[in-house]
């Protein structure tokens, strides 16, 4: 086990927050009502299809050109939650293990893991994972967690923080706690906090952790090295092998913590799924100047940016919004945008958007 403390960041040039996790699902009707009815999220619009008949889909989203989309945003708490149903010639529809590259898993905070556990074997589709775990010794002692699946098998967790934990004793850095200061609905898991952390495994830890940390502005809280057997990990993490994991966390911007693993398994598949499989996914940032944040990944090494900066001007929900996808040095997907006061959704709805904070390494955050 080792913790460092948050090295010297640079980050995306006129950043404000990370503005949404992203998820590629097979029935948007089922996840949103998931999101909504079990996790206690707000429908705030959906849009779509969004398609094209040239090479539009394959430049700007890097999926097979005659792909089609229907997209849906939720907020939760502090946390915008984008969900894609696609079709498309080719989907893979197996999700990605925990183990596998471009594996991922959202993990949701709760004051009291084993009231909210309980809740979750009671909901229809819910697959809860083994027992509560108690860690015991490392930089993260004193936290509980358990995993569940949704009803299609994204894989998610429930995470209790101790007040105060060891790793804290060596660095300045602090995990984002989230509070349920947002949550606007009663529905959901008793004792809902908000989302913990966002995690995704990755073939490289230390180019992950460098990338996190220069180019992407994030802060590392710590490290830690993990190894199990095959039934505890069947068992708690439906991955049924020995494990060895690498894994560090990571602040990312105000309202954000970021989990990274790296596996060590006999079997694992190292293919990132698109974003148009289901098991897709990507992170996006807001930003105040797309041009500007733009021109500097451009010089990023290793950074693929996907065709030119859009402007949707469709009249639509999120008219006037601007976006860009980039992909960071081993294939994950991510999303630069600007999304102006006062966009056509809100007249819809008086369910709003989470962001933009004030700046990126404020404590605070707006609503």
């Amino acid at each position: 086990m080792t913790s460092a403390p948050g090295r010297t960041t640079t980050g995306i040039p006129t950043a404000r927050n990370v503005d949404h996790h992203a998820f590629t699902v097979p029935d948007l009707d089922q996840a949103i009502d998931f999101f909504v009815d079990v996790l206690g999220a707000e429908e705030l619009y959906r849009i779509g299809p969004v398609r094209d008949d040239g090479d539009w889909m394959a430049r700007q989203l890097g999926v097979h050109p005659r792909a089609s989309a229907h997209i849906a945003l939720l907020r939760l708490a502090e946390t915008n939650i984008e969900l894609f149903r696609y079709t498309a010639p080719g989907q893979r529809t197996e999700l990605p293990r925990n183990s596998d590259v471009g594996g991922h898993h959202l993990a949701i905070g709760v004051r009291d893991i084993d009231e909210a556990a309980a809740h979750l074997r009671t909901v229809p589709g819910v697959t809860v994972l083994g027992d509560v775990q108690h860690i015991t010794e490392g930089p993260i002692s004193g936290n509980r967690w358990i995993y569940f699946t949704a009803p299609w098998g994204l894989q998610m967790e429930l995470q209790q923080v101790s007040d105060a934990l060891p790793y804290e004793k060596e660095t300045a850095e602090r995990l984002y706690r989230p509070e349920g200061r947002w949550l606007t609905t009663r529905r959901g898991i008793p004792g809902t906090l908000g989302v913990d952390h966002v995690c995704y495994t990755v073939p490289d830890l230390d180019q992950a952790i460098d990338f996190f940390t220069g180019p992407l502005g994030g802060r590392l809280l710590y490290r830690v090295e993990l190894a199990a057997p095959a039934d505890y990990c069947a068992r708690q993490l439906a991955v049924h092998q020995d494990i060895e994991v690498d894994a560090a966390m990571l602040r990312l911007g105000p309202v954000t913590n970021v989990e990274l693993f790296r596996y060590t398994v006999p079997d694992q598949r190292t293919r990132l799924p698109l974003n148009s499989d289901v098991g897709g996914h990507h992170l996006a940032f807001f930003v105040d100047d797309i041009d500007e944040a733009a021109a500097h990944l451009r010089t990023v090494p290793g950074v693929e940016l996907l065709g030119e900066p859009q402007l949707i001007d469709d009249g639509g929900p999120i008219h006037g919004d601007r976006w860009m996808y980039f992909r960071a040095p081993w294939g994950l997907q991510m999303e630069i945008l600007h999304m102006p006061d006062g966009m056509p959704y809100e007249r819809h709805t008086t369910a709003r958007r989470f962001g933009p904070s004030p700046a990126w390494h404020e404590g605070g955050a707006a609503a």
